[in-house]
């Protein structure tokens, strides 16, 4: 008699309950569509991607509330020449200030000139509402428009600011949101259709994935709106590719073994029955350790890595449930003949002995060799692993984009002509009682190139002093300066804030640094008991768990090459850890699958011959949802931003080390080493 678990998990495969199912999803998907628009919630300022409690993000809270309009923001407008301005370069700027005074929200000063005479600065004052996210786009366009018109030749000239960096920034994401879904649809789709190379099925999965996709936005969109989730531009990219990628992945399982079971049965609904009791267990179970892991991230202390994980979890939980009740259910109802035109027959006599296929070898290979197999494939994973030594931690803002755009460009001549930190100063809030012994103590540090007038707040209790560091924003010079800044400030004030763009990167890497140790013992905890719980063993588990660390370790090595050789060396502390999780995360998915059927086949057929047939009879299914998960994530590398694309090579190339080196032949010549021990303290 079935249980309750298997009369709920065989559903799908109903006649009745299939029409129903397919019915209440046909209305979840309308809903999604009519009141999603995940573009509304997403948040690209610079707060959605700072620690919480981080002084830089305090300061930048004490601006907003104590200096509301005192200060408004600015685009500068830089020209230079090599080998000096002439004066047909300085009646120009000149020119510019007068064009732009009727959208200036003040008066504009006269353009400040270089100590070289080979520059000159141009302060284009904002109202908030000119400042906003919605509203700079037609005002930078205006702004080019007016510096070009007349520009004379050989004169450099650029726009750039905070609010032009910000709106390059949000470019870079908005210009993509459309070429990444499609990129991905058509890259998983091309990979569905080599796959099962029938026309029919490739729309199914698809179907189904498309589905879930726009679940995971409504459901962010609600969290957004309701339980202030944290939505940028680079979780909505990853929350799309990671619904694609994992519920791609879930589908080639699923229909790998229902076809399995159609050779066996007549009954479809039959074969669907037995193809979800037998291979949901491995999907939930991958699907739990993704999420689990990736809600580790709520312990972390940058505001847009912890809403990261609530975000991606949500798109695993879409992809799980859409296909695991809506594919089941469009298979049934669509019966045999969605795998035309290479439909399954039932199998009433034994096959003929023939050939066997390229994973029978590659089983029987293993088992036959396993103890050189797992030495040579270990120390060829570690030897890779030493070309993470290469890489360097630290991107500068300029360094953020794959190709320059005028902000980054202006912000280049800004340092190559004036104090390095003039784009962007760094902003000292203290007491006002305290103000002048504060400004006094400061103005004599080493790194500090000039202390800007005292600016009151609008309360009267705080003031603002502005400072110009001699280093550049990014550097590790600057963040020195910065930390001395803070200690010199407190001795006089101890309610003195430090903010500003350096402030703010030095805390961004101290956080991330604590996230690093943080986090990556969590995820590791998670998938660890997972494991334990699955396969029901302590052994396998953690000679599992090792394998993975060593394949994020080739992976990252094998990355670090790649980066090199496209100009990129130095990665941002975040690469490593969103790196580190999907890859664990992800990349443990393929070795659940093999192991969860390995422990079945062992049952039936002894240790060895169950580790072998289970590698048979998955190679196929498994390695083309590696591929498709691997290309998916690839995806990422087009995006125009550095760490996007970093993240998107390193889980790809990951994830293909995974399929083809560690579930192929690192774990299952492991297990045939270790022998029945590995199922300690269990016997399948």
């Amino acid at each position: 008699m079935p249980t309750v678990w298997q009369r709920i998990s065989t559903a799908p495969a109903g006649r009745r309950t299939a029409w129903s199912l397919l019915t209440g999803w046909l209305l979840v998907a309308v809903c999604a569509v009519m009141f999603t628009n995940l573009g509304d919630v997403e948040t690209n300022d610079v707060s959605s991607w700072l620690p919480a409690a981080a002084e830089s993000t305090r300061a930048l809270e004490l601006a907003t509330a104590e200096f509301p309009a005192a200060e408004p923001d600015q685009l500068l407008l830089v020209y230079a020449r090599d080998g000096g301005l002439t004066d047909a370069d300085r009646a120009a700027a000149t020119a510019d200030a007068t064009a732009l005074a009727a959208l200036a929200a003040g008066p504009i000063p006269e353009p400040v000139p270089s100590r070289d005479g080979a520059a000159l600065l141009l302060a284009v004052p904002l109202s908030p509402a000119q400042a906003a996210e919605e509203a700079i786009g037609p005002v930078l366009a205006q702004v080019r428009e007016a510096q070009a018109d007349g520009l004379p030749a050989g004169l450099g000239a650029w726009v750039t600011g905070g609010p032009a960096a910000g709106a390059d920034f949000d470019a870079a994401f908005d210009s993509l949101d459309i070429t990444l879904l499609a990129v991905t649809v058509g890259v998983v789709a091309v990979l569905l259709l080599l796959t099962y190379r029938s026309p029919v099925l490739l729309l199914i999965p698809l179907f189904a994935v498309g589905v879930a996709s726009r679940l995971a936005e409504w459901l962010v969109q609600l969290g957004a709106e309701h339980l202030g989730l944290v939505v940028n531009g680079a979780s909505a990219g990853i929350l799309t590719v990671l619904v694609f990628g994992a519920g791609t992945d879930y589908a080639l399982l699923l229909i790998s073994r229902y076809r399995e079971e159609l050779t066996r049965h007549a009954d479809h609904r039959h074969a669907m029955r037995l193809a979800l009791r037998h291979s949901l267990p491995a999907i939930i179970a991958s699907a739990v350790t993704v999420i689990l892991a990736l809600l580790t991230l709520l312990f972390a202390g940058l505001n847009s890595t912890r809403g990261l994980g609530p975000v991606a979890a949500l798109g695993i939980l879409s992809a799980l449930l859409a296909m695991t009740t809506l594919l089941p259910a469009l298979l049934v109802i669509c019966g045999r003949r969605v795998f035309w035109p290479l439909i399954p027959a039932v199998r009433t006599e034994p096959v003929p002995d023939r050939r066997p296929g390229p994973w029978a070898r590659t089983a029987g290979f293993v088992a036959r060799h396993y103890r050189p197999i797992w030495i040579l494939t270990a120390l060829g994973l570690a030897a890779l692993s030493l070309g993470a030594t290469t890489l360097t931690t630290g991107v500068r803002q300029s360094e953020s984009f794959t190709s320059k755009p005028d902000s980054v460009r202006g912000f280049e001549a800004l340092a190559a002509h004036y104090p390095a930190g003039a784009g962007d100063p760094t902003e000292l809030y203290a007491n006002t009682r305290h103000a002048d012994a504060v400004a006094a103590a400061v103005r004599a540090l080493p790194g500090v190139a000039e202390v800007g007038p005292a600016e009151p707040s609008v309360a009267g209790g705080w003031t603002r002093l502005r400072i110009v560091l001699a280093d550049p924003p990014s550097s590790d010079r600057a963040e020195q300066t910065v930390l001395r800044l803070r200690e010199t400030a407190r001795e006089a004030d101890p309610s003195a804030l430090v903010g500003g763009a350096t402030a703010q990167e030095l805390d961004q890497n101290t956080t991330m640094d604590a996230d690093l140790r943080l986090i990556i013992p969590l995820i590791l905890v998670v998938v660890l008991g997972v494991l334990i719980v699955l396969l029901r063993a302590l052994v396998a588990p953690l000679l599992l768990l090792a394998s993975v660390l060593l394949s994020f370790g080739a992976a990252l090595g094998a990355s670090a090459l790649v980066f090199h050789a496209i100009g990129f060396p130095a990665i941002d502390r975040s690469v490593l850890l969103h790196g580190f999780l999907f890859l664990v995360a992800l990349g443990v998915d393929y070795t659940i699958f093999l192991m969860t059927r390995a422990r079945e086949e062992s049952a039936a057929l002894g240790h060895h011959r169950g580790m072998s047939h289970a590698l048979a009879v998955t190679g196929g299914v498994i390695t083309s949802a590696g591929v498709v998960l691997a290309a998916t994530f690839a995806v990422l590398s087009l995006m125009p931003i550095v760490f996007m694309m970093q993240v998107g090579i390193l889980v790809g190339l990951g994830v293909l080390l995974d399929t083809f080196v560690v579930r192929s032949l690192l774990v299952p010549a492991l297990i045939h080493h270790t022998g029945p021990r590995a199922w300690w303290p269990s016997r399948p």
